[in-house]
């Protein structure tokens, strides 16, 4: 049970932060680009204190959910377990091939198309953490019920 709380703690912390980016930060983005408060300044902070705030959680995240599938807890279904590492891998890769280019490219100077693909790109790690975070609650609540239906 640690293992699932663990991984339950870790992926409810980054679905409530991926929702105060989409909802909060992200769209600031476009204020301060239009007053020239987002320079590559603004930006380049910007990516180093995300990181340390996101990195170390995705990576308890990450690891917890490789662990889950290698050693599944009795009675939790291993088909919830994939689920959830296939959509935190879709999550990765969506930060791999859109996040971070997006905010590359914002550190060489805002730019309104830039922004605004990154945060159409952002609504699907919204929507994948939050489904994450429903997967995690339920598998330790499965956990907790001794595997029972």
């Amino acid at each position: 049970m640690p293992l699932l709380l663990a991984h339950l703690a870790a992926t409810l912390f980054m679905g409530g932060l991926i929702w105060f980016v989409q909802v909060v930060h992200y769209p600031l983005f476009a204020l301060a680009g239009a007053g020239g408060g987002a320079s590559p300044a603004y930006q380049a902070a910007h990516m180093q204190r995300t990181g340390l705030v996101v990195g170390p959680p995705m990576l308890v995240e990450a690891a917890t959910a490789l662990l889950l599938v290698a050693a599944p807890p009795e009675g939790v279904p291993r088909s919830w377990l994939w689920a959830g590492l296939f959509a935190l891998a879709l999550i990765w890769a969506v930060t791999a091939l859109a996040s971070v280019p997006a905010h590359e490219a914002l550190a060489r100077g805002f730019d309104a198309d830039v922004h605004r693909a990154l945060v159409r790109s952002n609504w699907l790690r919204t929507a994948l953490w939050t489904a994450r975070g429903a997967l995690a609650m339920a598998l330790v609540a499965h956990a907790a019920r001794g595997g029972a239906a």
